[in-house]
């Protein structure tokens, strides 16, 4: 059972979260002005008057930093010396931490100022800080950096940990065709390329992602095995085509609403014979095993309202089982956490007729 805050603890956590934004980039400077891995070469500590020489950075600067992160319990002082704290060490050495407060810089924060006009106008409304685009799917191979760096590296830490384990499902039946839906820059396809040397692919998606994705099949040499298919699935009237033995969606359908779902889900049942099969590979929020991971998925759900549509979020495995059960299909296997990931694999088959 939880414990019951006091009134002044709460008032506590009440003033985190309204000083949040302040205290985040606090934390990013003193991470980017290398005021942290100074500190965290030294772990014996280090005093303040040694971190300003050696950074070069003002006595009012560093003060004022190391004052934020105190409170954050980033680092501890003593006696005018500093050490890093285990906080510290994560948010300078774990990949997750930097992939995260990359993305939320540099491809989040100013557009979050847009959140309360992005929830009651059902559109990305923070989306104007980056580029002039309907959503985030038609501009990300033109988002100007940062922002494009941290957006992929956030999106492959997020599926590549999943790759190894699910080649191995996705490939336990021998497929000849796969249709990668929504295959982004090609990563799942040419790693599905290298793992089977017979197998043809077939990337679906808008045409400027595309673009990208045959730009870098033409790099790896795999124009012969990877054909390209320009479609809009929001378009119901555009139909993905036929003769697939395995359909591919990966972290795809959390890009989207419910009802976008179940229509982009009826188009591939509308295209899947009774021998297809259709995998789903996405990270369900309640399905994590660290309260880290739940954490992070959620705050990715304010990501897709602000930024990528204004109408997708993360979903929970049972909602999301609902609605492919409303599309025609029935889930003949569930692969949970595969690997050293977030994800789960939900194997799918249309139902008896």
């Amino acid at each position: 059972m939880k414990k019951e805050l006091s009134a002044i603890e709460a008032k506590y956590e009440a003033q985190k979260i309204a000083f949040g934004p302040m205290y985040f980039q606090s934390v990013v400077a003193l991470r980017d002005l290398g005021i942290l891995q100074y500190i965290s070469e030294n772990r014996k500590g280090v005093s303040i008057a040694n971190i300003i020489e050696h950074v070069h950075v003002s006595e009012y600067g560093v003060t004022l930093l190391l004052e934020a992160a105190e409170i954050l319990g980033v680092v501890e002082i003593e006696e005018e010396i500093v050490r890093i704290s285990k906080i510290g060490f994560f948010l300078l050495k774990d990949e997750m931490t930097r992939v995260n407060m990359n993305f939320m810089r540099d491809v989040c924060y100013l557009g979050a100022s847009h959140m309360t006009e992005s929830i009651v106008n059902g559109k990305p409304e923070g989306l104007k800080e980056l580029g002039n685009w309907p959503t985030i799917y038609e501009g990300l191979s033109i988002l100007p950096e940062p922002a494009k760096t941290s957006w992929f590296e956030f999106d492959h830490y997020y599926s590549d940990n999943a790759f190894p384990n699910a080649l191995k499902i996705v490939f336990a039946k021998k497929p000849k065709m796969l249709f990668d839906i929504g295959g982004n820059t090609g990563k799942w396809s040419f790693a599905c390329c290298e793992h089977d040397a017979d197998v043809r692919i077939k990337i679906l998606d808008l045409p400027v992602q595309l673009n990208v994705a045959r730009a870098n099949a033409a790099g790896r040499g795999l124009l012969d095995r990877i054909d390209f298919h320009a479609i809009d699935l929001l378009d119901t009237t555009q139909k993905i085509p036929q003769g697939a033995d395995v359909i591919w969606m990966s972290q795809f359908l959390d890009c989207f609403s419910k009802e976008q779902i179940v229509a982009i889900l009826q188009n591939a049942f509308q295209a899947a014979s009774q021998d297809t099969t259709l995998y789903i590979l996405e990270p369900f929020f309640d399905n994590q095993n660290y309260p880290a991971a739940h954490y992070s998925l959620v705050a990715t759900s304010l990501y897709f309202t602000i930024m990528a549509n204004g109408n997708s979020k993360m979903y929970r495995i049972g909602v999301m089982k609902e609605l492919i059960g409303q599309a025609g299909f029935e889930v003949v296997n569930t692969y949970p956490l595969i690997g050293d990931s977030y994800h789960t694999i939900l194997e799918c088959r249309k139902k008896a007729q």
